[in-house]
């Protein structure tokens, strides 16, 4: 019996077979460090307890008051296959809209054929077992996540997790303070904060789970719409990917850089987006720098006397990633992984010129409402943001 704490899965139907997805992940990965069942148990009973404790440090170190005594979402510490399962289920009740809209599109188009319900059905399954690999992949990487949307699952979810649901990944906590050699108690704080921040932005801006609920649902069901497009623009995507990669490959073995595409956030996905997908998507990279960067921001600025490690702790993780071989730099690459962490970075930019410019009681106005949240060219030019929402 696993000491880890299970995560729900959702009834499958439509496109895609998330259940089966959730079932290839925990296939495709090894299940991390194996100690000794106490020391897993004991690791477990930390991460939680500092999962617990660094909402006080979160609420000194952000300013929001939001943070104060906050105990609106439960903390749960996974394995891997725990992991994949909650983001199948996860992925499933924000997609399911627009994967209904696709399926009802599909067997109109494909009505009288006698093969229909034969290819649909290889079909659902062959995206499950693909998008399976890919959350099994990610599974190994990912230390912790905060999850606005658990409720939305199931009604019972809903009740269960109003404020949404905190996940530490033990494995791959246990396994990265290894490898870098680091104090495991500053290291699993330091990871507490960064997850913790998130559900303080959250409960600080209340609208921000609706906000983006509505530009996934917009953006997926318009992504979604048109079959015969849906080929034409993977294929746009695969070239542009494939004219990026070398490039960027090569810029990361030789020391080079890699010029970048002005304030465009989305790289090679500008490839396949319509003028108002191109906006939505914008956007909502623009919202996800921010909130990492805040995130990544508050868990550099806890105080020494708390994270007395915190400077070796950063300085050895991010040259954790910069020591990755060929192979999983193009596996990032063709994941987005790397752009999703240069994004992150640019995010961190923006919350730390703004603090500078107008301070912390400045900063925190974007979480008043969404006209106050940056827009790609803002999160490159933090002084725009400033003059737009604190003029």
């Amino acid at each position: 019996m696993s000491i880890f704490e299970t995560t729900p899965s959702r009834q499958d139907s439509g496109l895609i077979k998330w259940d089966l997805a959730a079932k290839v992940a925990a296939k495709t990965v090894t299940a991390g460090p194996t100690p000794p069942a106490r020391a897993v148990q004991e690791a477990v009973a930390s991460m939680r307890h500092y999962a617990e404790v660094s909402v006080d440090h979160v609420h000194q170190i952000s300013g929001l008051e939001a943070a104060r005594d906050l105990r609106d979402a439960p903390v749960v510490v996974v394995d891997r296959a725990g992991w994949s399962t909650a983001n199948a289920a996860t992925f499933k009740a924000l997609l399911e809209p627009a994967m209904e809209g696709l399926a009802t599109k599909y067997q109109q188009r494909a009505s009288g054929k006698a093969n229909n319900e034969l290819t649909q059905w290889i079909g659902s399954r062959a995206t499950a077992v693909e998008t399976g690999v890919i959350l099994g992949f990610l599974s190994t990487k990912v230390l912790g996540q905060y999850d606005p949307y658990a409720g939305l699952v199931s009604e019972d979810a809903e009740r269960r997790h109003p404020g949404g649901r905190l996940m530490i990944v033990a494995p791959n906590v246990m396994e990265v303070e290894q490898e870098l050699n680091v104090d495991p108690d500053d290291f699993r704080l330091w990871v507490c904060l960064h997850e913790q921040t998130h559900r303080v932005q959250f409960a600080a801006a209340p609208w921000l789970r609706d906000h983006m609920a509505a530009t996934i649902h917009e953006l997926s069901t318009s992504m979604t719409g048109d079959l015969d497009q849906m080929k034409t623009r993977l294929s746009r995507v695969a070239t542009a990917v494939a004219d990026e990669l070398p490039a960027k490959v090569a810029g990361k073995l030789t020391g080079r850089a890699v010029p970048q595409a002005g304030d465009d956030l989305l790289g090679p996905m500008s490839a396949v987006l319509a003028p108002r997908e191109r906006e939505l998507m914008s956007n909502a990279v623009a919202t996800m720098s921010l909130l990492e960067g805040h995130a990544n921001w508050v868990m550099d600025n806890v105080d020494s006397t708390v994270v007395s490690s915190v400077k070796t702790i950063r300085r050895r993780f991010d040259r954790r990633r910069d020591l990755q071989t060929p192979g999983q730099r193009i596996l990032r690459k063709v994941l987005g992984l790397d752009a999703k962490a240069e994004q992150y970075v640019q995010g961190q930019k923006f919350v730390t010129e703004v603090i500078e410019i107008a301070g912390r009681d400045g900063f925190n106005r974007v979480w008043e409402s969404a006209e106050n949240l940056p827009v790609a060219r803002e999160i490159r030019h933090p002084q725009e943001w400033v003059d737009r929402v604190l003029a």
